[in-house]
């Protein structure tokens, strides 16, 4: 064979392994399952991620209900850990064509009109998520139709 078909062999082997590995690789829900003050993983906003929060009152159990539910019609979009009434829930989202994971923590603190409603979306893998993190978070607000 040509070396150019050998090195298009071994291109082709690399990322089907790098899509194999993004898929099964474990997930530890633990590690992932926290608000942003409480990350022990390294990730921040400014890394891969996006991190809203707003003061919503009293009006955050039922903005969290929707949010859950929007999250769920999501695709690719499966529950982590967590639930509405813990007040905090993970989300897994898998890219469509490698299946990499991005992990989006919604979480509702405080009490009565002090509620703060934080939705911290980060990536598993790499440096950029080139906007997707940003994007979903915006498109689950949107949702929320509080108009």
């Amino acid at each position: 064979m040509k070396l150019l078909s050998w090195i298009v062999i071994l291109i082709g082997v690399a990322v089907l392994g790098l899509a194999t590995y993004a898929r099964l690789a474990p997930t530890v829900p633990e590690a992932w399952h926290r608000s942003s003050g409480q990350s022990e993983l390294g990730h921040t906003p400014a890394v891969g991620g996006h991190l809203y929060r707003e003061v919503v009152g009293t009006e955050g159990p039922q903005l969290l209900t929707i949010l859950d539910r929007i999250a769920r019609d999501t695709p690719r979009t499966a529950v982590l850990a967590g639930s509405v009434e813990e007040g905090q829930i993970t989300y897994i989202t898998r890219s469509r064509i490698f299946g990499f994971p991005d992990f989006t923590t919604v979480t509702l603190e405080g009490a009565g009109e002090a509620q703060v409603l934080e939705i911290w979306a980060r990536l598993r893998f790499g440096q950029s998520d080139m906007g997707v993190n940003r994007a979903r978070v915006g498109g689950w607000l949107a949702g929320l139709d509080r108009g």
